[in-house]
């Protein structure tokens, strides 16, 4: 069942239907407030609240929108929220956003478990975090949603409330600081992203 199939018949009274966009969502929230933030704890709370004003929103939420752009909309506004609020309590380097949290990682299943793969999977993943830390947060929430998240740059424009050209030109941007940051230790990542079409 699609997501905006589930949205109506939890809307209609169906608890269930709002349980399984729980779970069809959350891992990939998780990891996108994470990349935004770097902050377990805080992206924890962030996610449930997401998922409580959806639950308390529902009835607001039209068809004419894919579910999946109003859900990324209400957590999207709650971290940038979250990021204006942390600037404001006190001044700090992004890089160390990171710091209590470097050894965190998404719980991903895998039958061939190999410690050696888990332990470089994990290093390059500590790498990739520190990097997005470390770019300006208008670029890192677009990376994250284009890269990341896999989502349509009209879904980008659309969560953020950027026109596409700004949301295209601030993907190339991202990318390039990245790339910049990343070439020494880590020289193949986002080669395979494709390049933004010129607009």
């Amino acid at each position: 069942m699609c997501d905006e199939d589930l949205m109506e018949h939890f809307q209609a009274g169906t608890v269930e239907a709002f349980n399984i966009l729980v779970d069809r969502y959350s891992e990939r929230l998780m990891h996108y407030l994470f990349s935004f933030l770097g902050d377990k704890k805080r992206c924890e709370d962030l996610l449930q609240e997401t998922f409580l004003r959806v639950y308390r929103n529902r009835h607001s939420y039209q068809r004419i929108a894919k579910f999946s752009t109003w859900l990324y909309t209400i957590a999207g506004n709650l971290a940038r929220s979250e990021y204006r609020k942390r600037k404001r309590r006190r001044m700090y380097s992004i890089q160390s956003v990171n710091r209590d949290n470097e050894e965190y990682e998404m719980a991903i299943p895998d039958e061939t478990f190999s410690p050696d793969k888990h332990a470089e999977s994990t290093l390059q993943d500590k790498y990739i975090q520190d990097a997005l830390d470390q770019i300006p947060p208008n670029f890192r929430e677009v990376v994250v949603l284009r890269d990341i998240q896999q989502l349509a740059y009209d879904e980008i424009a659309e969560i953020t409330g950027l026109p596409m050209g700004t949301v295209k030109s601030r993907i190339n941007r991202g990318r390039t600081k990245l790339q910049g940051l990343l070439r020494d230790i880590y020289p193949f990542i986002l080669e395979a992203h494709e390049e933004v079409e010129p607009f």
